[in-house]
């Protein structure tokens, strides 16, 4: 988190170099779910920052799901270790009701077997928290581009 934190003053301080190259279309529904607040804050700033006006935040999957946020999803970007159903239980229910919009995962807990899970699962990319902005920025940018 205190990477995105730095991040985030330095998009204070100048405009993020290149962000219309870096971005598609910044009206693309992102749906984000992480149970830490201050994490969630900092990514939905991060987003926000970076010109995505359809930022949708939950924190926790059930809370995601009693919603229609990810019918519209272009990009879900989900914590692995959410309380209740986990972020891989997520993908794998949304995608047995047909919704299989690009998903990046992110954790603070590395373990090999899950990031194995994921991968299987088909996601973009797999991040570690802490990790920098640009690079859930860039994951993104593929996600959308992979996605029409």
């Amino acid at each position: 988190m205190l990477q995105l934190k730095r991040t985030l003053r330095t998009m204070k301080v100048r405009k993020w170099p290149g962000i219309s190259a870096l971005m598609a279309d910044q009206n693309q529904s992102i749906v984000l779910v992480e149970d830490d607040a201050g994490m969630r804050k900092a990514i939905a700033r991060l987003l926000r920052a970076a010109g995505f006006n359809a930022v949708r935040v939950f924190p926790s999957a059930e809370a995601l799901l009693g919603t229609d946020a990810a019918e519209s999803a272009a990009c879900l970007v989900l914590d692995i270790h959410l309380p209740g159903l986990s972020g891989i239980d997520l993908r794998r229910r949304l995608a047995a009701s047909g919704r299989e919009p690009p998903v990046i995962f992110i954790t603070a807990h590395e373990d090999p077997s899950v990031r194995d899970e994921a991968e299987t699962l088909g996601c973009v990319d797999y991040l570690h928290k802490p990790f920098e902005g640009s690079v859930l920025l860039n994951a993104i940018r593929r996600a959308l581009s992979a996605h029409p």
